[in-house]
């Protein structure tokens, strides 16, 4: 055999990745898959980020994917590697974004025997991947690469998990062609259902666009402000999606979320040409599935989405076309102009009441966080990425601050805490230009605080901000709603994140007023380093709007 032409499965692999267009990584290395690594250590083209926690890792992956539209990609070891990454997983699979998860996996003469950190990973990740492979077969590296890559990006969106045994890994083999690079599709509307999409449109008084979803892009983003603005159709985002459509564009008018407007649920519900643009309208933008009836909804209905399984899945529309986000605002632009003039009343009320709530309001304490997103608005340039995880917190964020460039927002729409620090870490390696500041609550930032020192190793100086209540403030928020003044598993003993901070390395102040955070923010920004700033909120700001007695008195009072 000509040892020439022989390689072993890591370095075939990462040809492969090389060939696909992958630059960067993200993992905790692992004994299961040293011949990556090894590979990885002659390959330039692939800068690894060595992560302290899966779960983080997973998470920038989720990133990166969301940022650039391609797959993110992870790698784990086994067993407890692959089980802490799973968090991440779960992400891309909710908010349909393309990743790549590989995990080492144990020897292929070893399986079926429960051997050292052993899992049956089709198994374990087959609710939340879109495929789950183990390749066997070191020659079928690239063939089964790169039915992940399309996999991952084709239709809607999702993760792929590919496991990969430690002894395929490392045996050499005759190297096989290495495929040529992914080319994702998604479908393109019917011609036929956009004519009857047009005169529907036509025939509406109070249509309402609700867009997001995976398969997002920057030009998409701009063809369908191009189309609202000339037409006057008012826009809104699904949860965390509010980077899909220019918040100070004329044609938005909010978000429909957690915390939505009641003005904005009342417009749902009163439409009479309902568009889902590349949303699946799920739990949390439906209000908890309350705003639609299911099967049949009252609103006219307009479903867009890539996956044929997802129309109807839920709602039984009046018209579904299977087609990709981008596409269909392709398509939509290629339509001749709308006459606005019916709904052009609608639109400019829905986009005041939309101004009003978000006009910044006073909450208990010192710290007035409506004022902290006013400053953040007026000194953050449009292209800066905000990131945050989940929690009450997220009600200032997403209320107050106005996104205006696609993926300025990074946000989870399953709702997983700490998924802001190690989001923010990604979007630093993938923009180092850009300003990226994180937003996480003092139980969120707990979940992945530690990557901080993983921003602090590569010199990506993002700036964090933890919002410390000394609570789990959404968890305390309905335990006062159900069982007022029974708390129970809510408070936290915190440690002094400041100080932590600048354990890892890094800049850390704590802000107590609201009058002194502009200060503050800006030595963070000259420290020419990584910085968190712990801004100590009043318990009582339980949200922008309810307070913590005032919910436990209104609790009480439905009870007597």
């Amino acid at each position: 055999m000509d040892s020439s032409n022989l390689a072993n499965g890591g370095r075939i692999l990462v040809d492969q990745l090389v060939a696909e267009g992958v630059d960067r990584a993200f993992g905790v290395p692992g004994e299961s898959y040293l011949a990556v690594l090894d590979a990885l250590h002659d390959t330039p083209e692939i800068t690894y980020h060595l992560c302290r926690q899966e779960g983080g890792a997973a998470m920038m992956a989720d990133a990166y994917g969301k940022l650039t539209g391609h797959p993110g990609i992870c790698f784990v070891t086994r067993g407890p590697g692959a089980t802490s990454a799973s968090a991440g997983v779960h992400v891309a699979f909710q908010d349909s974004t393309p990743m790549i998860l590989f995990i080492g996996q144990v020897g292929r003469s070893m399986t079926e025997r429960e051997a050292f950190q052993e899992i049956d990973y089709r198994r374990m990740f087959g609710q939340m991947a879109k495929w789950v492979a183990e390749i066997d077969d070191a020659q079928r590296i690239p063939e089964m690469v790169s039915r992940a890559f399309h996999t991952a990006t084709s239709g809607r969106p999702g993760p792929v998990v590919l496991a990969l045994p430690e002894d395929m890994l490392s045996t050499p083999v005759p190297a096989p062609l290495i495929a040529r690079p992914y080319h994702a599709s998604a479908g393109y509307p019917d011609p036929a259902l956009m004519a009857e999409f047009r005169q529907r449109l036509e025939r509406a008084r109070r249509p309402l666009i609700i867009v997001g979803g995976g398969g997002w892009n920057s030009e998409a983003k701009a063809g369908l402000e191009a189309v609202a603005g000339a037409a006057g159709l008012p826009v809104a985002a699904s949860f965390r999606c509010q980077d899909y459509f220019d918040n100070t564009h004329e044609s938005y008018v909010g978000q429909v979320g957690i915390g939505v407007d009641p003005k904005l649920a009342a417009r749902v519900r009163e439409t009479d040409l309902l568009v889902l643009l590349g949303a699946r309208f799920g739990e949390m933008t439906s209000s908890g599935y309350s705003l639609m009836k299911i099967p049949n909804p009252d609103q006219p209905l307009v479903h867009v989405y890539p996956d044929p399984e997802e129309l109807g899945r839920v709602y039984r529309p009046d018209l579904a076309i299977q087609a990709g986000g981008a596409a269909f605002v392709r398509a939509l632009g290629e339509m001749a102009p709308l006459d606005g003039s019916a709904w052009k009343d609608w639109t400019a009320s829905a986009r005041a009441d939309y101004l009003a709530h978000h006009t910044p309001t006073e909450i208990p304490g010192k710290l007035q966080m409506g004022k902290v997103m006013d400053w953040l608005r007026e000194a953050l340039p449009p292209e800066a990425i905000i990131t945050n995880g989940a929690g009450n917190y997220t009600g200032w964020v997403h209320r107050f601050y106005p996104f205006r460039r696609f993926r300025s927002q990074l946000a989870p729409t399953s709702g997983s805490m700490g998924y802001g620090l190690p989001a923010a870490v990604a979007a630093k390696a993938v923009h180092p230009e850009r300003p990226v500041v994180c937003f996480a609550g003092d139980g969120c930032f707990m979940m992945h605080g530690q990557e901080l020192v993983t921003a602090v190793q590569y010199g990506l100086n993002i700036i964090v901000i933890v919002v410390n209540n000394g609570m789990l403030g959404t968890i305390r928020m309905h335990q006062e709603n159900n069982y007022p003044a029974r708390v129970s598993a809510t408070d936290l003993v915190n440690p002094d994140f400041a100080a932590l901070a600048r354990a890892y390395g890094a800049h850390g102040e704590v802000v107590e007023k609201d009058a002194d955070f502009a200060e503050a923010f800006a030595r963070a920004q000259a420290s020419g380093k990584p910085a968190l700033l712990e801004l100590r909120l009043d318990p009582e700001a339980i949200t922008p709007s309810a307070t913590l007695s005032g919910l436990r008195a209104k609790a009480q009072a439905s009870r007597s």
